[in-house]
């Protein structure tokens, strides 16, 4: 591997962080409009699907993305992947042509927010370490950061214009489209930090690392698992409370959501410790905390539960973020950074597949239920984290 020396100026980073931020846009823009393709005639099945196709793109793309920019370096692949964020928005502005319009573009969609994860936060963090007065976590917060601000304001701004402007189904896009487009020429001008070369096939060491099996992967799923629950499972329980009020409140819970992620963040680097996994369990017990929160909040098919339900999940969502980020850090060799990052949000999002999988299995037992079994896996998975929170440290290893 041959990382080239950046030029060490504040300026450098700000093209990158604005792609994953658009990139981040794209991804999420779709959540809050669950309602309305539901009220458009979709199936709630259907609905479910097309947010989970966007996974079925994410997951590979994740997997590859870290190994192509080793190969090809950074910016191709970050350029490639903003490309496809915004031909991913004109596909599912043509959805009124028809569904496959739609499903396709969630497809592209994942596989634009994989590169912004995998490979624009192994750049931001590259370019970050080519500063000398900078922290050694600088570069994973700010990429955290901005990706998860990316995340919140597309849904924000697009539950709103189509709750309230004209072209529900195109107008959310377009603003997508038209800020990608104004991004994009900008993104070349941040300079490589990786030598592209020949990279022989090879598998990432550090998801082999006992620290990742028992500290990282029992959280991992959580992290989008918990956003899945507070806003696509939650509106739907409660949307029959709200009448045409029912898409601006899924909008409200998916910005509440990602704003109390975004809100924690630095919080959570405080609660972050090299000796132990104080902040993945700090986590891991406020999402058990959201999920039992959840549960209650179907109980009663309230919308104000479902909001401090949401609230909950969006805080644990923003500490298991950043704590996994430090986690993997301080586990991965420079050369696989990039591979290593692009598993870890491989795991994360398999628990996106959240929403789909209980509406398959609503006929088999209620959300309340379901919803509690949820809590007891967290639980489950947060006292093996805790058992095994000092052990097999990298200095140990």
């Amino acid at each position: 591997m041959t990382l080239l020396r950046a030029p060490a100026t504040t300026r450098t980073w700000l093209p990158v962080v604005a792609a994953m931020f658009c990139c981040g846009w794209g991804g999420n823009q779709f959540s809050p409009l669950l309602i309305m393709y539901r009220d458009a005639g979709y199936s709630e099945f259907t609905v479910d699907a097309l947010l989970g196709a966007y996974v079925i793109g994410l997951i590979p793309g994740l997997l590859l993305s870290g190994g192509l920019s080793n190969r090809f370096g950074r910016k191709p692949v970050m350029l490639a992947g903003t490309v496809l964020s915004l031909v991913a928005s004109v596909m599912l502005a043509l959805g009124e042509v028809g569904v496959a319009w739609i499903a396709a573009g969630r497809f592209v969609t994942g596989i634009a927010v994989a590169v912004a994860m995998a490979v624009g936060s192994t750049w931001v963090k590259e370019l970050a370490d080519a500063d000398p007065l900078s922290a050694p976590d600088l570069g994973t917060r700010r990429a955290a950061l901005w990706l998860t601000l990316g995340l919140g304001l597309g849904p924000g701004f697009a539950g709103a214009l189509a709750q309230w402007g004209p072209w529900p189904m195109v107008l959310p896009y377009a603003v997508h489209i038209g800020l990608t487009a104004l991004a994009l020429p900008f993104l070349p001008r941040s300079p490589e930090t990786h030598a592209a070369q020949a990279v022989p096939a090879r598998q990432v060491s550090g998801t082999r690392h006992p620290r990742f099996r028992r500290v990282i992967l029992p959280m991992a799923p959580w992290i989008f698992g918990s956003l899945g629950v507070a806003y696509a499972i939650m509106p739907q329980l409660v949307g029959d409370r709200l009448g045409s009020w029912s898409l601006a409140y899924s909008t409200l819970l998916t910005v509440c959501a990602i704003g109390a992620g975004v809100g924690i963040q630095p919080i959570a680097k405080r609660v972050d410790r090299t000796t132990s996994a104080r902040a993945v369990v700090v986590a891991m017990t406020v999402m058990c905390a959201g999920l039992a929160f959840s549960a209650v909040a179907a109980t009663f098919r309230s919308p104000w539960l479902a909001l401090g339900s949401a609230l909950v999940l969006g805080t644990a969502y923003g500490i298991a973020v950043v704590s996994g980020l430090l986690e993997l850090q301080r586990l991965a060799r420079p050369d696989e950074l990039a591979e290593l990052t692009g598993a870890y949000y491989a795991l994360a999002y398999v628990g996106f597949l959240l929403p789909s999988l209980l509406a398959a299995l609503n006929g088999v037992a209620s959300y309340p239920m379901m919803l509690t079994c949820l809590a007891a896996l967290a639980l489950a998975g947060t006292l093996v984290i805790v058992r095994h929170s000092r052990a097999h440290l990298p200095t140990q290893s």
